[in-house]
């Protein structure tokens, strides 16, 4: 099962192992004050990527072709989360106050797809 949520939002009772899945750490948070059981920052989306994507609903399809190309040449760090997953509840963490449209949504996605196969 893989679940995602906002690293900001207080993971009562959340025992799934988390995983943070930014290239930057969340404003405003110190790391000994967040559970996160690891920082897998090479799996979010590129800068260039993130820059041009901002959120933007209307690019959301095409931030997600894009992230996937991404994805496919990360195989290692991919494979390390659905190695994961497929052991234990995991939860992918994000910083954007964007919940629908984040790069942990479409990590999701992908992982579920890649799993499924």
């Amino acid at each position: 099962m893989i679940k995602v949520e906002r690293i900001y939002n207080n993971p009562r009772g959340n025992s799934t192992f988390r995983i943070l899945v930014d290239r930057l750490w969340p404003r405003g948070l110190s790391k000994d004050k967040v559970r996160v059981d690891i920082w897998q920052k090479d799996i979010a989306p590129s800068n260039s990527l993130r820059r041009w994507f901002s959120h933007d609903e209307r690019k959301w399809d095409e931030f997600k072709d894009r992230y996937f190309k991404e994805l496919e040449k990360n195989a290692e760090f991919v494979n390390t989360i659905i190695d994961r997953a497929k052991k234990e509840p995991i939860t992918l963490l994000y910083g954007a106050k964007e919940e629908k449209f984040n790069n942990a949504m479409a990590l999701k996605e992908y992982l579920e797809d890649k799993i499924k196969e």
